[in-house]
């Protein structure tokens, strides 16, 4: 089933705000059985919104909305569908008891009456009581197609995608079971791996795609079939043909990251960890400290940024005039 996102906002435009959730949500929509073909950013303009929506209707059979569904004027979402649809918006009397309530908890009264705008509804959606704000969504199933709306704040609209919008989309989309692995190299160009994997391409019941990140070049392997027991299958058998091209290159899988696994190795290793970092600012630091339980293995560690601290940390000044700040006689000295 075709899938399709629309991130409403005029800062994500203009570069204000990042666009983060669509590919959080993408990355998640193979485990409820959908494939993601297109992802709309539109701007607070109802023609322009109205219109995109109405594509999405007509070409996709899950459209998801992200944003646009505070209380301002220039909160647009549930206007735009309303009028691709055709509906109008009525107050709920549920959701206003609901939204004031809310804002008495919080110890915010009384609540402005531009939230009512909240409480809107048309005919043909039903409600979703957001946990963590005040931006309820609206669930939308018609003509054989699902929309359902999201907030835009991520802390809001992933809280809402796991106890709400992705369980109800489980139990609708049967006999569709997609599933992915990620496979993460290092040591290899993106024309190399691809070469390596080549011969995956023709397997059935497969999709692959080859990756350029800023810590290697990662693999992806979607299986899809009617059952999960085939797809698992399928996985399997591309796994053990990803595993055998790449060997020793694959330093790890899906969700790890490079500092979580060289924070492994150390700890079975029993190695101890020191760093004198200087062009990076502390950033490799950081990137360990970050990492819980890492104090088992890191000791610590020295921002030598200026060139007198570079010299009270051990490093030559003539080597620093002979070969300068950016080179590997200094920072091996």
């Amino acid at each position: 089933m075709k899938a399709e996102i629309i991130a409403v906002g005029t800062e994500l435009l203009m570069g204000e705000t990042q666009d983060t959730n669509s590919s959080w949500i993408g990355s998640r929509l193979p485990e409820v059985g959908l494939e993601l073909h297109w992802v709309t950013i539109v701007g607070d303009n109802i023609d322009e919104l109205t219109d995109i929506l109405a594509r999405a209707w007509e070409r996709s059979d899950v459209v998801l909305t992200m944003g646009g569904l505070g209380p301002t004027m220039d909160d647009l979402t549930r206007d735009g569908i309303a009028g691709m649809l055709g509906e109008t918006i009525t107050t709920d009397p549920g959701l206003k008891v609901w939204l004031e309530d809310s804002f008495a908890r919080r110890n915010m009264n009384p609540m402005p009456q531009q939230n009512l705008r909240q409480a809107g509804i048309i005919p043909s959606a039903s409600s979703i009581h957001n946990s963590l704000g005040t931006a309820p969504s609206w669930w939308i199933e018609r003509n054989g197609k699902i929309l359902a709306t999201m907030p835009g704040p991520p802390r809001e609209l992933t809280n809402m995608w796991s106890t709400e919008i992705a369980p109800r989309l489980k139990e609708r989309i049967p006999g569709n079971v997609i599933m992915s692995r990620m496979f993460k190299t290092i040591g290899l160009s993106e024309a190399a791996v691809d070469e390596m994997v080549g011969e995956l391409y023709q397997m059935p019941g497969m999709d692959f795609g080859v990756y350029a990140k800023p810590d290697g070049i990662y693999v992806r392997a979607i299986a899809k079939a009617q059952t999960e027991a085939e797809v698992l299958s399928t996985l399997q058998a591309a796994e053990t043909k990803i595993r055998a091209a790449l060997d020793e290159y694959i330093w790890g899988t899906d969700e790890d990251l490079p500092a979580v696994v060289v924070g492994q190795l150390l700890r079975e290793r029993g190695y101890k960890l020191a760093v004198l970092e200087s062009c990076t600012g502390g950033m490799l630091g950081g990137a360990i400290t970050d990492i819980e339980g890492s104090s088992d293995y890191f000791v610590g560690g020295a921002i030598t940024y200026s060139l007198g601290l570079k010299v009270q940390a051990g490093v030559p000044a003539a080597t620093i005039d002979d070969f300068g700040v950016v080179s590997e006689e200094t920072a091996i000295a």
